[in-house]
Formats: structure tokens, sequence, C-alpha cells
């Protein structure tokens, strides 16, 4: 008897060159946004969110996220700024 689990991926070969360039941009993407959410998640501890009330929490969403893209430019932002002074 063999177990059937799913429909298995097309081998990456078969993918026109076209198709292979959207996909990877499209990863690329997601990867970018994705990075905001772990650091958003790991360092400062956004995995379960206690009840505050609406406001509260989308405004610590927010800050949240806006202190990810910082964290996230740090290197470029401080490098930025040595070759500026």
């Amino acid at each position: 008897m063999q177990l059937v689990i799913g429909p298995t991926a097309a081998p990456i070969c078969d993918l026109p060159p076209y198709q292979r360039f959207i996909n990877r941009r499209r990863s690329a993407a997601r990867a970018r946004v994705e990075h905001a959410y772990h650091v958003v998640k790991r360092l400062w501890g956004f995995n379960k969110v206690r009840y505050r009330g609406l406001m509260k929490n989308t405004a610590r969403l927010y800050t949240s996220f806006a202190l990810a893209n910082l964290y996230l430019l740090r290197r470029r932002l401080l490098s930025s700024q040595s070759s500026c002074a």
C-alpha cells in the first residue's frame, strides 16, 4: 500500500525563464516583508498581544514596525552618516 500525500511540485527546470524570473522577484519581495515580522516578533515580543483596546494595540504595532524598519536599516544609516561628516 502506498500513501499519496498530495500533488508534487513541478521540477524547476520545466519552468520557462520568464516564469523563473517572476518567481524570484516575488520571493525576494516576500523575504523583505518577512524580515520585518521576524524583528517585531522575536526582538520585541509581539507574539501574543494582550487586549488593551484596538487603538492601543494598533499604535503599538505601527510603532514596532517603524522601529523594525530603522533596526533593519541601521548599518546603512550609520554608514551614510559617517560619510557625510
